[in-house]
């Protein structure tokens, strides 16, 4: 594995979702990779595109910390953490204004500075209990005092 493709963990995550450019996306994803995201899958980055459009609609000021970064072969192993604020209803419930925190590994098959093929997971359970945590804060609060 070359220099380029061992750094492409932390070039992704600087590029794509710290500074929010989403040209970087064609640039880093080959046009027919396959990335796993839970239990779907979708190919390249016209596949990619409405789940980062979907990303910045729900969250803002949102930062990746790679923590830790293994490789093998044509495999990298990516550990992060993500910070954020739920300001949109992407998650199919309404914003919360909450600052969030969660954890999440990727691991992707690079070649030539590109990902060709990608598996993520994060902590959706985690984030889901700090919005509805909010969300009940918000509850109690409208209803007042009984």
């Amino acid at each position: 594995m070359t220099e380029q493709d061992r750094n492409f963990g932390a070039r992704w995550f600087e590029e794509v979702w710290n500074r929010q450019n989403r040209n970087a996306i064609a640039e880093m994803v080959a046009p027919d990779a396959l990335i796993h995201e839970g239990g779907e899958a979708v190919r390249g980055p016209d596949g990619f595109y409405p789940f980062f459009d979907r990303m910045q609609e729900t969250f803002s000021g949102l930062h990746v910390t790679v923590e830790d970064t293994f490789a093998q072969d044509d495999k990298l192993c990516i550990r992060w953490t993500v910070t954020m604020k739920h300001v949109g209803p992407g998650l199919g419930m309404p914003p919360t204004g909450k600052q969030l925190h969660t954890t999440g590994i990727t691991i992707a098959r690079v070649a030539n500075g590109q990902a060709i093929e990608a598996w993520q997971n994060w902590d959706m359970l985690s984030l889901l209990q700090q919005i509805e945590g909010a969300q009940e804060k918000a509850r109690t609060y409208m209803a007042g005092p009984r």
